[in-house]
């Protein structure tokens, strides 16, 4: 396909409060758009919401959050320059083509010569996702299986019925808010720890949260995890410093009768302690910290267990690549997200939907937490402006994305135009 055009739009969504966590917080959600026409004036969009806090909290820490976002909107203009009056094969060439040269300017931009590379990837998830669309367009696939290869296809080749809906807990959420989510039926919950402060002061911070937050949904029982028990996902964002830190969190957990129920913890450990954690009691799993499929290799020597894999924060081109590595691994994938708008949650869910079911779990998982960054009355007009408005597979119901053979087809409406988003250019 040659790609003749290639357009940029902004647009801006803010958050009910700040959502917290490595430390810091962040007050809006950047979406950027693309605009892909080929040219034989074949047209397709794409949309992708920075985070600039978790991708590198480096470059978030040196400018404001409206100038890092702007660093990252500078990164994918780049990307599209490279792009324009270009023919490529599809999209992994592109991605495959353009993220070098594309993740040498980020670093020059952002002076930061060890810029991580989960920076630049997060800045081309639009790109990528119009790719995706431009391609199957092009050649006439009409579902998300359609646009896989073989090999693909037979690693997500899962039909998950029902996927947990699992709720970020940040700081700064209140209990009325966590007993919301579990009257509505979590079972799984997303727990940021890693808070403010120095190593010794978080860890008492994080021990104290624990403690609350186990005591309020302890007695909580669900038919949709294989104790009868609601279950925890912790997620630390590289904030840990030590492995023995860690631990002495997990003894603490241990203690208040919490551990058993903890199936995974993210990203424990700062990136740079690269240490065998085999001997740590939990389900360990990678996220930020992977840029490659090769960084899933070295993870599960390291004796982590699982992968996020966020084909929303990294693209779908290496979100494919990573699930292939985990499998060749022997690790367990699962989908995660950072405050997705419906559409891009409906990426994702395309992939949650097609991996093994999670153990402790009756089905899979996919972090999305939305609503509770969004708010209710702002989620809702979201989700009135998706393709697929009223699809019954947007919303959790108990807890979990009931996934019927009508998302399967329809591939959660994300080969339809984005709107509102696609409206948003003016030419």
């Amino acid at each position: 396909m040659h790609i003749a055009t290639a357009n940029l739009e902004i647009q801006r969504e803010p958050f009910i409060r700040p959502f917290a966590f490595k430390g810091s917080a962040f007050h809006e959600k950047w979406n950027l758009v693309v605009r892909l026409q080929t040219d034989k004036g074949r047209t397709a969009f794409g949309v992708g919401g920075l985070a600039v806090l978790w991708s590198d909290a480096r470059v978030f820490a040196a400018h404001s959050e409206v100038g890092g976002n702007a660093l990252m909107v500078a990164v994918l203009e780049r990307a599209l320059a490279l792009v324009r009056d270009q023919s490529f094969v599809g999209p992994r060439e592109i991605f495959r083509q353009v993220f070098p040269e594309v993740h040498a300017y980020a670093q020059e931009i952002t002076r930061q010569p060890d810029l991580r590379q989960t920076f630049t990837l997060n800045a081309l998830v639009a790109l990528d996702n119009a790719a995706w669309v431009l391609a199957a367009r092009e050649s006439g696939s009409e579902t998300f299986d359609a646009m896989l290869s073989p090999d693909e296809r037979g690693l997500l080749k899962h039909r998950q019925q029902h996927v947990a809906s699992v709720p970020a807990i940040g700081y700064a959420s209140t209990p009325a808010e966590v007993h919301a989510m579990v009257e509505r039926g979590a079972y799984l919950l997303k727990i940021k720890i890693g808070q403010p402060g120095d190593q010794a002061a978080m860890l008492a911070k994080d021990c104290e949260w624990l403690s609350h937050l186990h005591d309020m949904v302890k007695d909580r029982e669900t038919s949709m995890t294989q104790s009868g028990r609601v279950l925890y996902y912790l997620d630390a964002n590289g904030r840990y410093e030590s492995v023995e830190a860690l631990l002495q969190l997990l003894r603490h957990a241990e203690r208040i009768g919490m551990r058993e129920r903890i199936v995974v913890i993210e990203e424990p450990l700062v990136e740079e302690l690269a240490v065998d954690v085999s001997q740590v009691p939990a389900c360990l799993a990678a996220d930020e910290s992977l840029h490659a499929a090769e960084d899933v290799t070295t993870r599960a020597q390291q004796g982590y267990g699982a992968i996020a894999v966020k084909a929303a924060g990294k693209t779908l081109s290496l979100a494919l690549e990573m699930v292939q590595a985990a499998d060749a691994a022997g690790l367990q994938p699962f989908v995660a997200d950072n405050a997705c708008v419906p559409i891009l949650v409906d990426w994702n869910k395309n992939v949650a939907g097609r991996l093994p079911a999670f153990p402790g779990l009756k089905g899979g998982i996919m972090e999305t937490n939305g609503r509770e960054n969004y708010g209710a009355e702002a989620w809702r007009r979201m989700l009135a402006e998706h393709p697929c408005a009223g699809a019954r597979w947007l919303e959790p119901e108990g807890g979990g994305f009931v996934l019927q053979d009508s998302f399967y087809a329809q591939s959660g409406g994300i080969l339809a135009d984005p709107k509102p988003y696609s409206k948003l250019f003016r030419v």
